[in-house]
């Protein structure tokens, strides 16, 4: 099965220590975000968990803890993005990133790692030409280090409006212009554009909208075929067979307090939960409470280890 990290928070940049201690102990617990009394037991021996999805704004703070992490299969997530921080408070210095990026990719292989440049955004500042321009200078620095960049474009969900209100939807056009010319960029680079959630609008300039964090990704990755049980494929609104589950994070405890975020409610509630967090709980936020329900999660290993004969 596939542990996902990183749709509810970072958990390489803000809570490594307490993820390691996981990996130590075996297990996780992980409350139900929509009825929190719900709690799901995960087993992370690597006999039934073949891989550990991350998505992160910040390596860095797991790059000396790697080989707690050798036993399993990995695919490597790393948002960066040119913006300021106006619009990413929190994120470190990206020419920082991108080196931590670097050594990541030398250390699991560039077939387990992607670069995510997400969600982008257009205004005054932050034009058309803006982001192509910052785009192929990315590209060039992080060229060889990953085949797959995916890209997608600002959704103003409510949360969103909240903190962010004078974010806009970008129009078709400007879409059309900048997925073109980052199409042509990433090819350059040796890189594949994966819009997420985008759509097919880009498939005729060369993109895979097959979707991003897919099994076939992940099968890349682990370089081995993978059965995924029908209820383990979880698809968004139709539009990517990407595979969402089982994440281990929790809302509201994302440090970067990224303006675009759909993940946190509110920047003093983050703070708030933050001082909650104990490296040494099976919960990434709070404690065990004597109402909690505990379900111990069906696992089991999805690789498929019948051996096949390939025909030319």
């Amino acid at each position: 099965m596939i542990i996902q990290t990183g749709m509810r928070t970072d958990i390489p940049a803000f809570y490594s220590e307490w993820f390691i201690n996981r990996i130590k102990e075996g297990y996780v617990l992980v409350r139900n975000p929509y009825n929190p009394v719900q709690v799901t037991r995960y087993s992370l021996s690597p006999d039934v968990v073949d891989l550990i999805s991350f998505c992160t704004k910040n390596p860095s703070p797991m790059l000396g803890k790697m080989e707690y992490l050798d036993p399993y299969g990995q695919y490597w997530f790393v948002t960066i993005t040119p913006y300021g921080k106006d619009i990413e408070p929190n994120v470190p210095d990206k020419q920082m990133v991108m080196e931590s990026f670097k050594i990541l990719s030398d250390r699991v292989g560039a077939d387990s790692i992607g670069w995510r440049y997400d969600p982008i955004l257009v205004d005054s500042i932050h034009t058309v030409d803006w982001h192509i321009q910052k785009f192929e200078e990315m590209a060039k620095t992080l060229s060889g280090y990953t085949g797959t960049c995916v890209i997608s474009f600002i959704d103003i969900y409510k949360k969103v409006g909240k903190i962010f209100p004078e974010a806009r939807a970008v129009s078709d056009q400007d879409k059309l212009v900048i997925g073109k010319a980052f199409i042509e960029t990433a090819s350059r680079y040796g890189m594949t554009i994966k819009p997420c959630a985008e759509g097919t609008s880009l498939a005729a300039y060369g993109a895979d909208c097959s979707g991003c964090m897919t099994v076939k990704t992940y099968e890349t990755a682990l370089h081995c075929n993978l059965t995924v049980p029908k209820k383990g494929k979880n698809q968004r609104n139709g539009e990517c067979a990407c595979l969402l589950g089982t994440d281990i994070g929790a809302y509201d405890t994302c440090g970067h307090l990224c303006r675009y975020c759909y993940a946190n409610t509110d920047p003093d509630l983050v703070r708030q939960n933050m001082l909650k967090h104990d490296p040494k709980s099976p919960f990434l936020l709070g404690d065990l409470n004597p109402e909690d329900v505990i379900h111990e999660a069906d696992q089991k290993s999805w690789i498929d280890r019948q051996m096949r004969l390939d025909i030319f």
